[in-house]
């Protein structure tokens, strides 16, 4: 995803004025579990007074339109728990990460990116263009730690940190598993946030951005099927199975007979870690190699929204391994990471035995 740095042809400018605290509407955080925290926003005056809020360590701003985009900016900065403000942070409101819109589920609300912050009890939030109808801070507390438990497996198959293993809490999502055709392509992302998580907190970024997907965007579900933390531990995504061909909301138009896998991190300049692209490539060739499918190949899908690259109902042949951007108007996974496709499909070619 690209960042917010759009050119300043808006209609307006303003700020996004928070209202007192007692306002905060709130899926109570601080359980063992999380929650998110939600404040209502105002079109207000160029500053923004800066409140105290409940303990949160991932932030972003959502809207009632999930058809709707920001046409200017959208800033946030947050208070560091026991320190200061730290510096403003454009968040992306590139809608390209979501739901298919005639699929089995859509997006309730629109979203920019999530940003993960750390632990943080304070927020300021400003942008440019025009207001749009609901606008909202999100802020949500990823819960208390857990020890990791990884699901084994013979190899090729990579070791993979289960739902359970990360916290994910089964209640807040839609309880049926929707399945599409034998996965046929891995799409590689990356989720747009901070690369400066230590490892062990992986699975706070991972439930942070679950409880986003889900309260803040009104996805049944975590979008992407695998997540991938800078030290190279695989995790389970969206529920389902690991091994099933299970329907992610990760790539506008081609969620259907594919997998998404996100690199934890923002990968538009930043180099990738060596231990993250070789989780990337143990993950993507077991899952292309349940079904067959070379890691060096090439793939025909077709398009199911007009909003991909493709029209619906098009055709369009991308390689088993693909990036976001290759069948999305996008940034996404970044530049840094797009480069090293090349290298993952011959090291997920090798895996494979090819």
């Amino acid at each position: 995803m690209r960042l917010a740095l759009l050119a300043a042809t808006t209609v307006a400018t303003g700020s996004l004025l928070l209202l007192p605290p007692p306002a905060l509407a709130s899926d109570p955080a601080g359980g063992p579990s999380g929650g998110v925290t939600t404040i209502p926003l105002t079109n207000g005056q160029r500053g923004l007074p800066q409140h105290g809020t409940a303990p949160f360590s991932l932030v972003g701003v959502s809207w009632d339109d999930p058809a709707a985009t920001p046409d200017g900016t959208v800033e946030v900065r947050t208070r560091t728990v026991g320190g200061g403000w730290g510096p403003w942070h454009p968040l992306s409101v590139e809608p390209d990460d979501r739901p298919d819109p005639e699929g089995p589920e859509a997006a309730r609300r629109g979203a920019t990116s999530p940003l993960w912050v750390g632990p943080s009890d304070g927020v300021e939030v400003r942008f440019t263009g025009t207001a749009l109808r609901g606008l909202r801070a999100e802020l949500v507390d990823p819960g208390r730690d857990v020890p990791l438990r990884r699901a084994g497996g013979a190899a090729p198959r990579p070791g993979i940190v289960t739902r359970a293993g990360w916290g994910a809490d089964e209640t807040l999502r839609e309880p049926d598993f929707p399945y599409t055709g034998p996965v046929r392509a891995v799409f590689v992302h990356h989720t747009d946030t901070a690369n400066d998580y230590a490892c062990a907190d992986a699975p706070k970024v991972i439930r942070s951005i679950y409880q986003y997907h889900v309260k803040s965007s009104g996805w049944r579900d975590l979008g992407y099927n695998f997540l991938v933390d800078r030290c190279g531990t695989v995790y389970e995504g969206r529920a389902g199975g690991v091994a099933q061909p299970v329907l992610g909301a990760h790539t506008l138009g081609f969620n259907t007979d594919t997998a998404g896998v996100a690199a934890l991190g923002r990968y538009t300049a930043d180099a990738v870690p060596q231990p993250q692209l070789d989780g990337i490539a143990k993950l993507a060739a077991w899952k292309l190699g349940l079904t067959g499918q070379p890691a060096n190949g090439k793939v025909t899908l077709t398009s199911a929204s007009d909003g991909s690259r493709y029209k619906k109902g098009t055709t369009a042949t991308f390689d088993t391994i693909s990036g976001h951007r290759d069948a999305f108007n996008t940034e996404c996974p970044g530049t840094a990471l797009y480069t090293r496709l090349p290298t993952i499909r011959t090291r997920s070619t090798h895996l494979q035995g090819r």
